[in-house]
């Protein structure tokens, strides 16, 4: 009598997860709406609507602004206003920079941006350098204590600041009327060194213990393998440096007292009621269009920088 062979039980077979569905973002309308003709339609008027608006929003003053300086004087003062000069004076742009003395104001205004631009990546690459790769002692500390002056107003700080550049500590020297009394206030500033210090953060440190099993040392470390590799938030560093030396009133103001040394800023406020509305509006124009042309020529730069300083990791 022959025998059956003992069969296996069958293995137990875990039961498969159950796919989930894909997440969607609800919204008014469903993907099946926007995929018809209506829903085209509609997304494409609201998405234009939008676009015009928020583009004359922004670009009308511009607009105005360049428009209003080739106007006459009477014309600019005309009610209603004339949305096109009735006649186009081109040459009010040539009579602001030579009346007004621009040249020299731009002059002034160029080394004084120059050296903040200087003084900020000075003091911000080493302390965020020293912050995130170095660790010193109390270092969580004194970023939170240099970030805690960052919830403090600005104009705060303008009496003290002022009185510290009248007569410096321990030099007794007077910085009014020079143009380090702009280059060293604005050296030390908090967001960029917290900028920095995230981005220095994602910089792998097996990188630069290579480096310094090499032989390298801090500094070597800092200049030769940290900066070339954070040119992106250097470059968003420095464009935000040049935009607020170049726009900054108020303590221009008070630091310059001498006309002759002036920024264009203050220079403007100055002679504003001695000039044309014309022409005034013309000498504001050419005071603004070098940060315009920065931000349309570096602004993938800002968005890239940031996003890689501040959102990652």
């Amino acid at each position: 009598m022959a025998i059956a062979p003992l069969r296996r039980p069958p293995a137990h077979r875990a039961p498969r997860p159950a796919k989930r569905a894909p997440r969607t973002t609800r919204t008014l309308l469903s993907p099946a709406q926007l995929r018809g003709p209506a829903g085209r339609i509609g997304y494409w008027t609201v998405f234009l609507t939008v676009f015009v608006v928020f583009t004359l929003v922004f670009l009308f003053p511009l607009y105005w602004a360049v428009t209003g300086a080739m106007k006459g004087s009477a014309e600019l003062v005309r009610t209603p206003p004339t949305l096109f000069p009735d006649r186009w004076h081109l040459d009010t742009y040539l009579a602001a920079w030579s009346v007004m003395d621009l040249g020299r104001y731009f002059w002034n205004t160029i080394v004084v941006v120059g050296g903040a631009w200087l003084f900020q990546l000075a003091v911000a690459v080493p302390a965020a350098y020293a912050l995130s790769k170095l660790r010193p002692v109390l270092g969580r500390a004194i970023l939170g204590m240099m970030l805690g002056t960052l919830m403090l107003p600005a104009a705060a700080l303008l009496v003290p600041t002022y009185l510290t550049v009248v007569e410096v500590p321990l030099l007794g020297i007077n910085l009014i009327n020079s143009p380090w009394a702009i280059w060293l206030p604005l050296g030390a500033n908090a967001f960029n060194v917290y900028l920095l210090k995230r981005f220095f953060d994602q910089i792998p440190d097996a990188l630069l213990d290579a480096a310094r099993i090499d032989g390298a040392g801090p500094l070597t470390v800092m200049v030769r393998i940290v900066l070339p590799l954070s040119r992106p938030i250097l470059a968003v560093v420095s464009i935000f440096a040049i935009v607020a030396a170049w726009k900054d009133f108020i303590w221009p103001l008070l630091v310059f007292p001498d006309p002759a040394r002036q920024t264009l800023s203050v220079a403007l406020a100055r002679i504003e009621q001695e000039m044309p509305t014309n022409m005034l509006i013309a000498g504001l124009v050419l005071a603004a269009l070098p940060v315009i042309l920065v931000f349309l020529v570096f602004q993938r730069s800002i968005l890239s920088g940031i996003s890689e300083g501040g959102l990652r990791g």
